[in-house]
């Protein structure tokens, strides 16, 4: 019986990272839960008329080698170049963007999540004139459970559940807050966040009580704009 003789290997073709090869740690996981991820590329059919596919596929490798590396930097040059200098080569492309896409993500700044408390009623602030009411109630319990007597925090519970129409509980954070600050009740009076609460009887009878002439609570410069 004869043997089969080994095919040569396509000159130009890395034998550490073929196309189809694993992949390292940090993108095989991203490759994994992705449900597109693309097929390993194979040489065309035309690849002895074109030598260009060789070529991409050791740049491609050179990118492979760059996130082995953890240099992501050089990975998404090498992999934007095979797309820029290859556009021909389109059995590459659907892999090149998958790792480029994982790079991208890995060289992109990552906000820190906020610690303090002043941190955390700044992002709720902000989280609540976006309209990112879950967002607020979460960074908000966080504030209220480090500090339960905080009147701003419970106060600024109440604006986020109004507008999430939960009256319930922004009746019950409104009375705790002006109970621990009797000032938030003239702001409760005036504050249009709370305009979906007006026909609410525990609302209106959270604000009978005569409170402070004076209004607005001064300590509040961080609430600047309505979060309607």
């Amino acid at each position: 019986m004869a043997k089969q003789r080994p095919q040569p290997k396509p000159k130009g073709q890395s034998s550490a990272m073929p196309p189809g090869g694993h992949p390292p740690a940090e993108a095989a996981r991203e490759a994994s839960r992705s449900s597109a991820a693309p097929a390993p590329p194979h040489p065309p059919a035309t690849a002895q008329r074109r030598t260009t596919y060789f070529e991409a596929v050791a740049v491609y490798e050179k990118g492979l080698e760059a996130v082995q590396r953890h240099d992501y930097p050089a990975a998404i040059d090498l992999f934007r170049s095979v797309l820029r200098l290859y556009p021909e080569e389109k059995e590459l492309h659907e892999r090149v963007r998958l790792y480029l896409n994982i790079c991208e993500r890995q060289t992109s700044p990552r906000q820190a999540s906020p610690q303090s408390i002043e941190e955390r009623l700044y992002a709720s602030t902000l989280a609540i004139n976006g309209g990112k009411y879950d967002e607020a109630i979460s960074h908000l319990r966080l504030v209220r459970d480090e500090d339960p007597d905080n009147d701003h925090a419970l106060y600024m519970l109440a604006v986020a559940h109004a507008q999430r129409g939960e009256h319930a509980e922004a009746v019950a954070h409104l009375e705790r807050a002006i109970a621990l600050n009797p000032e938030n009740r003239a702001l409760a009076r005036r504050d249009p966040d709370l305009e979906p609460l007006r026909d609410d009887d525990g609302f209106r009878t959270t604000l009978d009580t005569p409170g402070s002439p004076n209004g607005f609570d001064r300590r509040r410069p961080l609430k600047a704009k309505s979060a309607r």
